[in-house]
């Protein structure tokens, strides 16, 4: 099976109704020029949408489709993507989602091998469903974009632990070192869970790759700190589109670190300045790495 073959199946696979119908509200917001929403993340492993926020990226064809404000879209274009809160009652039951937006010709040129930073080709690596597509033009680039996206990761990930290492323990080590470049909340067991689960997927897409020639090694160390810095600005940014971030954040950390982590009124009112306070906190504790 071929890589296009194999991104293309998954695309397709079946979404609860919920989330689809939770996915074509956001396309109404953003109107007629957005390309295409995909889903990934937990709800396509293990969680049930109700356990979770559904984590959307929405593809659009211009910056005018991601924002009405004009600072919010500049925003997009220097430190991409915008992240939104999503929320609505179902069939009696409230879903809520957490989703970016950037534009397609953005997302193609951060999936490239050119990029060295993975917070966008590391997580288009892993299984993608789509959850909305406005034609065939635009599933088509979306396939492209994706097929760029294993491809940079396999490449990026090769010399970390040898082209001929076993596949999972190739994509276990290269999803660490990729996290490692983010502030994030899970520890090193989540890699090998999310490749356990994925363990077909994997294997497929390696096979559908094969060998090629040596890769450059990504000089991960540099990577890693500009990553972190990286994630701080998306951090603040996203407290000016971000409605309910802290509290999101500190519903995520928990989750996953099992640490408790309480916010008094002032922080919700001053998200910014909130991140600021509780980040040395979250680090020295080890919730985030």
């Amino acid at each position: 099976m071929s890589l296009q073959d194999i991104i293309s199946a998954n695309l397709d696979r079946e979404l609860a109704g919920p989330v689809v119908a939770l996915a074509e509200n956001i396309q109404a917001q953003h109107g007629s020029e957005t390309l295409a929403i995909l889903v990934y993340g937990s709800c396509l492993r293990d969680t049930p949408p109700t356990d979770s926020l559904i984590d959307y990226y929405v593809l659009t064809e211009t910056t005018r489709a991601i924002s009405s404000n004009p600072l919010s879209r500049l925003l997009c274009q220097l430190v991409p993507p915008n992240v939104y809160f999503a929320e609505d009652a179902i069939e009696g039951t409230t879903y809520r989602a957490k989703y970016a937006v950037l534009t397609l010709e953005t997302f193609n040129r951060k999936v490239a091998e050119t990029t060295s930073n993975p917070y966008f080709w590391a997580r288009f690596a892993q299984p993608v469903a789509m959850a909305y597509c406005r034609d065939a033009a635009a599933r088509a680039n979306v396939i492209a974009a994706l097929e760029t996206a294993v491809g940079t990761m396999f490449a990026k990930i090769a010399p970390l632990a040898g082209r001929d290492a076993d596949t999972a323990v190739l994509w276990e080590r290269g999803l660490r070192a990729t996290y490692a470049s983010e502030l994030r909340s899970e520890g090193p067991e989540r890699a090998r869970q999310i490749v356990e689960t994925n363990a077909d997927y994997y294997e497929a897409v390696t096979q559908a790759i094969g060998p090629g020639g040596d890769a450059p090694a990504q000089h991960w160390v540099r990577v890693q700190r500009i990553g972190k810095l990286l994630s701080v600005a998306r951090l603040l940014k996203a407290a000016f589109t971000f409605r309910g971030g802290a509290d999101y954040l500190a519903w995520k950390i928990s989750r996953h670190s099992g640490q408790p982590v309480e916010l008094t009124g002032w922080q919700r009112q001053h998200p910014i300045l909130a991140a600021l306070t509780l980040l040395p906190k979250l680090l020295k504790s080890g919730a985030v790495r």
